[in-house]
């Protein structure tokens, strides 16, 4: 079997459903940008042990992440006949990984981190910033063909939960941080 089909050559890919779009549709960009996300969490990946207490969650946040990128390959009119369910846990999850990892931490300061550090941490920067991007490109397929809730949460959880695993990460390695400013909006200006 080739791994090319010569059927994009024009511009165009299929979609679940069997529908053709323009490559650059947004439902198209959006998948790529997930995709992108994925991809960045395999490269944080490699960089640990295979021992290491977080391959299992990265393992865990890449799967449910190709369970995303099908629903967003699939247009709301055939979604229920996606064979790929959706964890309506995820976001709970993920939301449990940060408050432990937070309470970890036990940091009570509020900063603008620089992105960098650690190979781990400024890879960590990176797949927050890749969420970011996804999460925006969601909205705007979201405002064209709606998408469950959680998919939406879920992105935008991602980019916490990779923020605060830098920070823990050089916490670990004993890195120091290094602050821009403090948040504005929470000390009172």
């Amino acid at each position: 079997m080739r791994i090319y089909t010569r059927g994009g050559d024009k511009g165009k890919t299929g979609i679940h459903g069997g529908q053709r779009v323009d490559k650059d549709n947004i439902r198209i960009e959006v998948n790529g940008c997930i995709d992108e996300l994925n991809s960045m969490i395999g490269v944080v990946r490699s960089f640990l042990p295979v021992t290491h207490e977080w391959q299992e969650l990265l393992f865990r946040i890449q799967s449910e992440i190709m369970v995303v990128m099908s629903h967003v390959a699939t247009p709301s009119d055939i979604r229920d006949k996606n064979p790929n369910k959706l964890d309506m846990d995820i976001v709970l999850f993920v939301e449990d990984r940060i408050d432990d990892l937070t309470r970890q931490m036990n940091d009570k300061d509020s900063y603008f981190i620089l992105p960098g550090g650690t190979l781990v941490s400024s890879h960590l920067h990176m797949a927050r910033t890749i969420a970011r991007r996804s999460e925006r490109r969601l909205w705007t397929l979201n405002r064209e063909d709606e998408l469950s809730p959680v998919i939406l949460q879920f992105v935008n959880r991602l980019s916490d939960l990779f923020f605060i695993m830098a920070r823990y990460e050089m916490l670990q390695q004993d890195y120091t941080e290094e602050r821009w400013q403090h948040f504005l909006y929470k000390r009172g200006k």
